[in-house]
């Protein structure tokens, strides 16, 4: 390819200076990125990959020490000030962020915010022809009634709309290269699907260069042409697409890519607990350790309206069963999560937790209760108590409950979840992702339950870190015998964990049965369009599902 590179990252390092210490976060990387190619930038948390690609727009902050070139047309970023970057900004290239509810203000309007982005570097446009774009804008970006879109706040949009609205915005003035930093990351598989066949289609009319910022390999097969792999600050490999998946040359790439949980019939493990052969999670010889009879949650809307978000579900666990609850966003999966154990209270139907029924329970029975079934959150980071120490943290359910021997239980707590015993006395913020989410299943068996609600608890880790903690879940659900509520929308993890599987959709179950039958012969469109949706970590695979997809 003779084409001059939109993008070209030249031997550049990145040096943050933190009291005495210096800190090297990107060491003598190089990426070009041509007109019309996707490059995809992958690895680890703290490999360098998002700091990279915050230097595109000069966005480092003060503390950051730049060494190399950064050029986006010929132009080096870096010897650029403040007014210039301003200018470069959004007109030569734009970045797409991960979480827009961050970066989109919550006290503008999305065409304000939208309109704003065009008047920055079009000074003579007017407000009207601004906004009139803006729902141009958004059309484009596959927003209907883009014209009503205009007047709302991003908090009354979900998370796909929020989405699209970043990319409304990023493309407004047609910049040469977009930066989509873990654009897809938050954001169900078929949403996802969808925002990268919007990428794809703007790639094709503007012949935008893009730089693709992602741990998820699946988005990689899926959108890239090359990728680059970066561990601990440098570039240990860079291949096409095809042959990175087909022929890793580097250790570290290897590894990555063994990591991935990949979504193939009977990938569940052999299991020593047991797994309930009837749909309604009845055992023989006890009772369900969870059981929903049409089950109504509401919550209020506008007015005196009300919401329904799980309308009139049953499902049961067995004991020593793991149940995968998947869905979109919005399907009511993690509030059916949150009225299993009690912390939401249903408008009608019951919910009996091992034999006993939980809606009518109130004070000592509710505590009793609750004393055999525990909950792993998404994101331990605001899960844990930051004032605390890990100690702490872990013996908070035995200080509760009045239990002694604190110090030896956390102790051996901590060996269970193969953690040292001296990170007892470290705080939450001290810990790496993947140690704190160990440090929330720690506290979450520390009253051996029965019944584990486990929340979306590994989509927010690298995919290394996400495979060693579904390792070791695994294991001790094995050891320990509890059953779980295994809530998540990898398809790939269901398939790994799970011995049967309830798909949502607008609150409902739409189909229930054993994990390998609903994952690999779905009976529901719904659920072909959720699996047909899951990105696989294979080029050709994938170009082979998405055409599949698109036809359903």
């Amino acid at each position: 390819m003779s084409e001059s590179p939109a993008l070209a990252i030249k031997d550049l390092t990145v040096s943050f200076t933190g009291g005495t210490e210096e800190v090297r976060a990107v060491d003598g990387v190089s990426i070009d990125v041509r007109p019309g190619e996707v490059v995809a930038v992958v690895g680890e948390s703290g490999s360098g990959k998002s700091v990279t690609s915050m230097s595109t727009l000069g966005l480092l902050p003060p503390t950051a020490t730049v060494t190399g070139k950064v050029q986006v047309g010929g132009v080096d970023v870096t010897t650029l000030d403040g007014r210039r970057l301003r200018a470069i900004r959004g007109a030569e290239v734009a970045m797409v962020f991960q979480e827009p509810m961050t970066a989109l203000n919550p006290a503008f309007t999305v065409g304000w915010q939208v309109a704003e982005a065009l008047r920055l570097h079009i000074p003579d446009m007017s407000r009207k022809q601004a906004l009139e774009r803006a729902a141009e804008l958004l059309e484009m970006a596959g927003i209907r009634d883009a014209p009503r879109r205009l007047g709302q706040f991003p908090h009354e949009l979900s998370g796909g709309l929020r989405q699209r609205v970043m990319i409304a915005m990023a493309i407004a003035c047609e910049p040469k290269v977009l930066i989509a930093d873990e654009a897809t990351t938050a954001l169900d598989v078929t949403v996802q699907a969808e925002i990268l066949d919007l990428l794809r289609d703007l790639r094709a009319r503007f012949g935008m260069a893009m730089l693709v910022i992602t741990h998820n390999m699946g988005v990689v097969a899926d959108i890239a042409d090359r990728v680059v792999v970066m561990h601990e600050g440098k570039v240990v490999e860079q291949a096409t697409v095809e042959d990175l998946f087909a022929r890793p040359q580097a250790d570290y790439t290897r590894k990555l890519l063994a990591s991935v949980p990949r979504l193939v019939p009977g990938r569940r493990r052999a299991r020593t607990a047991p797994a309930a052969e009837k749909p309604e999670g009845q055992a023989s010889g006890g009772a369900a350790a969870l059981a929903l009879e049409n089950v109504v949650v509401e919550f209020r809307g506008k007015g005196a309206a009300k919401v329904r978000a799980v309308d009139d579900v049953s499902l049961g666990i067995a004991p020593g069963e793991v149940l995968g609850l998947v869905g979109e966003s919005g399907s009511g999966k993690s509030t059916v999560g949150r009225a299993a154990i009690g912390l939401l209270k249903p408008a009608s139907g019951t919910i009996r937790l091992l034999g006993e029924e939980l809606t009518g329970a109130r004070g000592r029975d509710l505590r009793r209760l609750r004393r055999r079934c525990s909950i792993v959150f998404q994101d331990p980071a605001s899960s844990l108590d930051p004032r605390m120490t890990v100690g702490d943290c872990i013996a908070e359910p035995l200080v509760i409950n009045g239990i002694g021997d604190r110090t030896d239980r956390v102790v051996d707590l901590l060996k269970s979840v193969k953690l040292d015993p001296s990170v007892r006395r470290r705080y939450p913020h001290e810990l790496s992702g993947g140690q704190r989410q160990r440090v929330s299943i720690a506290r979450a068996i520390a009253l051996d339950p029965q019944l584990i609600i486990a929340d979306e608890p590994t989509s927010a880790l690298d995919v290394s870190v996400q495979a060693t903690v579904l390792d070791l879940f695994l294991e001790l659900q094995d050891r320990l015998g509890f059953a779980c509520l295994f809530i998540t929308h990898d398809l790939a993890v269901i398939g790994m964990v799970s011995d049967r599987v309830a798909v949502m959709n607008g609150g409902r179950i739409v189909e229930e049965g054993v994990t390998d039958q609903v994952l690999f012969d779905p009976r529901e469109d719904y659920t072909r369009r959720l699996v047909a949706s899951a990105p696989v970590p294979d080029p050709l695979d994938q170009r082979q599902r998405r055409a599949e997809r698109q036809s359903l």
